[in-house]
């Protein structure tokens, strides 16, 4: 009995926050990842344009699917944003420094907010309501078993 008041799920309102803010962080670089990789040629001539190369353009496009998808899904949660959070950062640094665009401050801004949601998950991980929780509970079960 006392074990399983121990394993019991009591969702909270955190974990809810936890899982939608995850959601919507994940939806960004899921939409691009599927736009970038659904139209390959075109984002790699227009990376290259910025001075990326092909090796890094892919990269890019499997990062943001990836831990795109592993953020949606609370798996490998706080890997996943420590590298869109890297991401986003040296974004901002490396192609958004023209502060005499506006246009150009709002997306250097808007990554620097971004990575400090990536960092704050990290800190956070990724609550009750993920993968990452579902694996750790599966394996506390076997080795107590």
């Amino acid at each position: 009995m006392e074990f399983e008041e121990e394993s019991a799920v009591l969702v909270n309102m955190a974990d809810m926050a936890l899982l939608f803010g995850r959601i919507l962080l994940s939806l960004l670089f899921l939409e691009e990842g599927i736009e970038l990789a659904s139209n390959f040629d075109n984002a790699l001539e227009a990376m290259a344009r910025l001075g990326v190369s092909a090796p890094v353009a892919i990269a890019t496009i499997v990062l943001q699917l990836g831990a795109g998808l592993a953020i949606a899904l609370g798996l490998m949660t706080r890997l996943a944003a420590f590298g869109l959070g890297l991401f986003c950062l040296l974004t901002a640094l490396l192609f958004h420094t023209n502060f005499a665009s506006h246009n150009e401050l709002l997306h250097f801004e808007k990554d620097l907010a971004i990575s400090g949601g990536m960092f704050a998950l990290i800190v956070a991980g990724a609550g009750k309501l993920s993968l990452d929780m579902l694996i750790r509970r599966h394996w506390k079960t076997r080795l107590l078993a």
